[in-house]
């Protein structure tokens, strides 16, 4: 009757055991899934705040060029509608899981990097304003805030497949759905950069 009990006992005794590695092993992979979608969010805000340093700092690209008598009015004003659209398409970090409203933020950001480069080549056709000491020192700053844009960016899409990769592991993948830790989206090249630009002369 002792040895039953004995035996009864350590069964229920590794049981707890178990049922207690099994819920540290749960909460340690949630704590570090909660960890990741923080890091996430972290790198989204610096990907905003050079996205929002290059939109304050066309009002006044815009200002200098529309000084040069004769410049392409359609040219500036593309770039003043392109800043107006990247304003209208916000996308908060709890957003970054839906693929429609990440390729419309994408697609608006890309379109005012299309209006920009534009712009800085036909500016390259007035002498005036590459004597501009405003504006070469505003094209600089652009130029700057275009390169931070490009590292921000791969950063977070370094961090987002980090995130990803760990929650669809196996068998962390059911504490990540369970927890509601859903893929979050990247970062693609603009539509049509795989094409090499035709040069003409």
């Amino acid at each position: 009757m002792k040895k039953g009990w004995i035996i009864a006992l350590s069964i229920i005794g590794f049981l707890v055991l178990f049922a207690i590695l099994i819920v540290s092993w749960g909460i340690g992979k949630y704590n570090s899934f909660v960890s990741l979608n923080e890091g996430v969010k972290s790198s989204w805000s610096q990907v905003e705040n050079v996205y929002q340093r290059r939109a304050d700092l066309i009002p006044n690209l815009v200002a200098t060029v529309k000084g040069v008598a004769n410049f392409e009015k359609e040219t500036y004003i593309a770039v003043t509608e392109a800043r107006a659209k990247v304003g209208q398409v916000k996308i908060t970090a709890d957003q970054l899981d839906d693929p429609e409203a990440f390729a419309r933020f994408q697609k608006a950001q890309d379109g005012l990097s299309g209006a920009l480069q534009r712009l800085m080549v036909v500016a390259e056709n007035y002498p005036q304003l590459k004597a501009n000491e405003n504006f070469l020192q505003l094209q600089a700053q652009l130029e700057g805030t275009e390169n931070r844009i490009t590292v921000e960016r791969q950063k977070f899409n370094q961090v987002v497949q980090e995130y990803n990769t760990a929650i669809k592991r196996f068998p962390g993948m059911l504490i990540a759905n369970f927890g509601g830790f859903r893929e979050k989206q990247y970062f693609k090249a603009a539509e049509g950069a795989e094409e090499v630009p035709k040069v003409q002369f």
